[in-house]
């Protein structure tokens, strides 16, 4: 490859899920006393262990960044000899333990240098803990596998006027106070948990209580964030509340300690994390109040609450066997929260309203699944949702384990039906209670419950790649038949490119049809690579109606005709494909002919139709009018043609001002008519016709260039605020608003992230380069924590599409500067924005090379992480 590493890829540990063997030990017992300071920790580890085997093996520890200090046998007070073991970087071996036995093991690490965020770290004046997939061995030596479960009893130690709150998981058993200003809490978990569920939470941090009762008992629910935070934590409260009543009621699954703990930081590479009973969650998806967060902000903290939640069964209770079986709580879990928002959201409705509040729900579920996880599914990282070898597990925290899984785990409903759906979660957890499986158990419990052989379809969980079915159809006038013909395809992709000759048999894909025209709607099982399926007594050539409601997470290729789609668009009764038809429509305008996309006369009477069919809620119709994002898009040049970015987001950027111009008496008469008669609300409906509004807004900015500004100014809630602000940028009215808007809301750190991208994501900056290099100088970018990256750095790279894809290759070098700047502090992030350039080889020149130049100068870079090394050097082949 003629780079300054020849050998790193080769000399990078790989693990093998066929290597895979039990712990020898098990670990009864762990109890740990932290004597927290942010500058030095000590940690004191009791350790029970007893080999499960006579014959005899080394116990094998793993720790990282940490310093050992003593280490004994069943508490002798005289420490081994050095010869009795060995500590490298990343273990400490015992070589000769006995069958049984109590380590006793001291070490300390420094929080306050910790900006891996993985292990025990500071954020602000707090100490917290993330040991999701390997942070705990920051901390102590431990047996950091998942399969290795535990019983944990904590004591904390603290400073009381540095630390007043002191939290872990399970129970508090006990609090008192210590000589000189210090004080201890003892905290119990009654449930056996990996180490990776382990949490420590210690700070200065405001407390929202309640209760709610279930079974009879009464369980305290606390959500705590900093002081001045506690207004904005009501609505997570209550999604954590709604949570707990929807997974009793739906799966007969309780809340099983007596407490449940939600803790607030805005120091956190990911969204949340399920520690047992002491759930730690970004900033971002615990506050939410009307004056600072936007609709789509309480919905993430409502979907992600619910998520963590949910994980106390599917995670916790029942978790992996390794870390191959991810999606084996991931993908359920994403499933189980997809449907707590959908139900949600049609809470209190009527049967049609609601029906339209789950489909708008499944929309959007299923647009971010074909627009991030098909493109990843189509990169050098596609794997199975349970891979078969991986070099870095965080890079493994993936669309595909989450929402792909989310989807393999909705074809076993597909399949078996809600009620048979359900009798397999209860065999799962009868079988499983307290165990680390595997995806194959979970596909046992699903078939031994319902009789049915899932054999097959457990090929889902061993390939990559997003299947393609393509049907033809054939219709009989004489003999009044209609046949449908389903070839399946899904050819190696990404990590199984490696494998030579690989032939991958067909899937078990449920897929549901439906015959507009006629009354047949069917769910048909494709097990073959090609199948035929014919209908009787159709008297007329209907029109098909395929993959239901997303049935099967696959690419559905069928030749509809223009008047075909406009059948689907105005009649379906699915209310997915409806939308489909109306975004096939749009991208077909776009792709087909990028130099002038052409709607015709009778597509916009379609549109119109649409736009004002007061029979489809405003946020349904929000949907049908978004365009197909650039990602998309770009998936869909790519397969004909090499993609010239410019060209695709110019066309974008033309059929848009087309709905705008051929729709503008439309539009202006639902911005009016959809004007606010009461103050703001978040619930499904009132988020809808917000949405509508706010689209239309932007269609009608043109013509109508005053309308943004009076509506930032008179607008009593987030969502109206920053849609006025996006718009009025992009129309070049922005200093004024900018400035007012971070004047506003300065104190405001999750407000600040949406000014930031507001600015990094505007396609219309003809000075942008100035722009990035004056946000990066900002005093708010100063230290910028993973919320404030994403809002810039991100924003641009993954949201800017037609500056980050210069000509002059500018946009790729700022890529390549960032990446090595932020992977020398925090390699988790940094590789997620080292996946940006992954489609490199599917881009025209001169963006091809220039890309490549970018990805060869990040892996050239010396003390690369594996992490990012993984990513680029994966990208570059």
């Amino acid at each position: 490859m003629g780079n300054a590493h020849p050998t790193d890829l080769d000399t990078m540990t790989t693990h093998l899920r066929s290597d895979y063997t039990p712990f020898p030990y098990d670990i009864p017992t762990t109890d740990l006393l932290f004597d927290l300071k942010p500058e030095l920790t000590t940690v004191t580890l009791w350790l029970e262990f007893e080999r499960k085997n006579d014959e005899p093996v080394p116990l094998v520890l793993n720790g990282e960044h940490i310093t050992l200090q003593f280490i004994s046998l069943n508490n002798e007070e005289t420490p081994l000899d050095p010869s009795e073991y060995t500590v490298t970087d990343s273990t400490l071996t015992l070589h000769n333990p006995p069958e049984s036995g109590m380590l006793h093991i001291i070490t300390t690490c420094t929080p306050n240098t910790n900006t891996s965020l993985s292990g025990l770290f500071t954020t602000g004046v707090h100490l917290m803990t993330q040991c999701e997939a390997e942070g705990f061995r920051r901390m102590a030596y431990f047996p950091d596998r998942p399969d290795v479960l535990s019983t944990y009893t904590v004591e904390l130690i603290a400073d009381k006027a540095a630390f007043p709150v002191l939290l872990s998981n399970g129970n508090l058993i006990e609090t008192r106070d210590l000589p000189n200003g210090g004080h201890m809490v003892t905290w119990h978990d009654p449930f056996p948990k990996p180490s990776y569920l382990f949490a420590v939470v210690a700070g200065q941090l405001a407390c929202l209580e309640e209760t709610i009762t279930q079974d009879g008992a009464e369980k305290l629910l606390q959500v705590y964030v900093e002081p001045h935070d506690l207004p904005k934590a009501q609505f997570a409260m209550d999604s954590l509340k709604a949570s707990i009543r929807w997974d009793k009621a739906r799966f007969g699954l309780p809340l099983d300690l007596e407490r449940f703990m939600i803790v607030a930081t805005s120091d956190f590479n990911m969204g949340a994390m399920e520690n047992k009973g002491l759930n730690i969650f970004n900033t971002k998806f615990v506050l939410a109040h009307p004056e600072t967060a936007t609709d789509v902000d309480f919905e993430g903290v409502e979907a992600v609450v619910g998520h963590e939640y949910f994980h106390n069964w599917t995670g916790n209770r029942v978790t992996c066997q390794d870390w191959f079986q991810l999606s084996l709580k991931e993908g359920l879990t994403v499933y189980r929260d997809q449907e707590f928002s959908s139900d949600q959201l049609a809470e209190g409705l009527s049967p049609d309203a609601a029906t339209s509040a789950r489909a708008v729900k499944r929309i959007d579920d299923v647009a971010m699944l074909r627009t991030a996880q098909f493109m990843e599914d189509a990169g050098p990282m596609a794997h199975p949702i349970r891979p078969n070898a991986y070099e870095e597990i965080n890079n493994f925290y993936t669309m595909t384990v989450y929402e792909k899984g989310a989807e393999v785990v909705r074809m076993y409903e597909t399949l078996l039906g809600r009620d048979g759906f359900r009798r397999g979660m209860d065999l799962y957890f009868k079988r499983h209670d307290g165990q680390a499986v595997t995806c194959d158990d979970f596909r046992a419990a699903m078939a031994d419950a319902n009789q049915a052989d899932l054999t097959q379809f457990g090929r889902w969980y061993e390939q990559a790649g997003t299947p393609t079915v393509r049907v033809t159809s054939e219709f009989d006038a004489n003999a009044q038949t209609y046949t449908l013909h389903f070839a399946q395809s899904n050819p190696p992709v990404g990590i199984e490119l490696k494998e030579a000759n690989l032939i991958k048999a067909p899937l078990h894909i449920p897929l549901r049809v439906a015959l507009l025209g006629t009354d047949i709607d069917t769910l048909i099982e494709l097990k073959q690579a090609n199948e035929s399926i014919t209908f009787e007594n159709i008297t007329a050539e209907p029109t098909p109606s395929l993959n239901r409601n997303f049935s099967a997470p696959v690419s559905i290729e069928y030749d509809y005709s223009d008047d075909q789609l406009a059948t689907l668009a105005a009649t379906d009764t699915d209310a997915f494909n409806r939308w489909d038809a109306v975004q096939q429509i749009f991208a077909r305008a776009i792709v087909a002919d990028m130099l002038e996309p052409v709607f015709s006369h009778e597509q916009f009477d379609t549109f119109r139709s649409l736009l004002t069919d007061e029979s489809l809620s405003p946020a349904y119709r929000a949907q049908l009018f978004t365009l197909p994002s650039f990602s998309y898009l770009a998936q869909l040049v790519s397969k004909c043609e090499p993609l010239d970015p410019q060209k695709l987001f110019a066309a974008r950027e033309r059929a848009s001002r087309a709905l705008s111009k051929q729709l503008q008496i439309e539009w202006q008469s639902l911005y009016s008519t959809l004007e606010p008669k009461t103050a703001y609300a978040y619930n499904g409906v009132a988020a809808g016709e917000r949405a509508l509004r706010n689209l239309a807004l932007r269609h009608i900015s043109s013509a109508k260039p005053d309308t943004t500004t009076t509506q930032y100014a008179a607008a009593d809630n987030m969502t109206d605020r920053i849609a006025a602000l996006t718009t009025a940028i992009h129309e070049g009215q922005d200093e004024a608003l900018l400035n007012d808007f971070y004047n506003r809301f300065e104190k405001e750190a999750l407000v600040i992230d949406k000014w930031f991208t507001a600015q990094a994501a505007n396609p219309h900056d003809a000075n942008i380069t100035a722009t990035l290099q004056k946000l990066l100088a900002h005093p708010a970018f100063t230290n910028p924590n993973p919320n404030r990256l994403r809002s810039l750095v991100f924003a641009f790279c993954n949201a800017n599409p037609a500056h980050f894809h210069a000509t002059d290759g500018s946009g790729y070098r700022f890529w390549a500067e960032q990446v090595l700047a932020i992977d020398a502090k925090n390699p988790q992030v940094a590789s997620r924005l080292a996946r940006t350039l992954e489609q490199w080889r599917t881009y025209a020149e001169p963006y091809q090379s220039l890309m490549r130049e970018a990805l060869q100068t990040v892996f050239n870079a010396p003390n690369l992480s594996q992490d990012v090394r993984e990513i680029v050097g994966k990208a570059l082949g």
